[in-house]
């Protein structure tokens, strides 16, 4: 429920069982809104770098192989393949910089 006091723009939101009342940010107002990724969308939580790169467009993977190593905040990760499927997109390259919540590598399921 939203209403509007004094040109303030206030919402209503309830918390185990109690009632409360607060302002919107401006910068909560202009956030992008969060979509679900695909099964197959293999995205970066972290900005980074690429640093190896174990599969090719078109190969098929099993869910859980090793599809390449990103490094972030100095720790290397080991990203794997989240379903068993086709890689129709490989969007890195090794040594490329990529920013938070890029496609890395999308595969299409089985």
């Amino acid at each position: 429920m939203e209403k509007k006091e004094k040109d303030q723009e206030l919402v209503d939101f309830v918390v185990t069982a109690r009632k409360y009342k607060t302002t919107l940010t401006a910068k909560y107002k202009n956030r992008p809104m969060w979509h679900k990724p695909l099964p197959g969308d293999v995205i970066s939580h972290l900005p980074g770098t690429i640093l190896r790169i174990d599969v090719k467009e078109g190969q098929e993977v099993e869910a859980g192989q090793l599809l390449l190593i990103h490094e972030a905040m100095k720790m290397q990760n080991r990203v794997v393949a989240p379903v068993s499927g086709v890689i129709t997109e490989l969007g890195v390259e090794v040594g490329s910089q990529i920013s938070k919540d890029h496609l890395m590598v999308r595969i299409e399921p089985k």
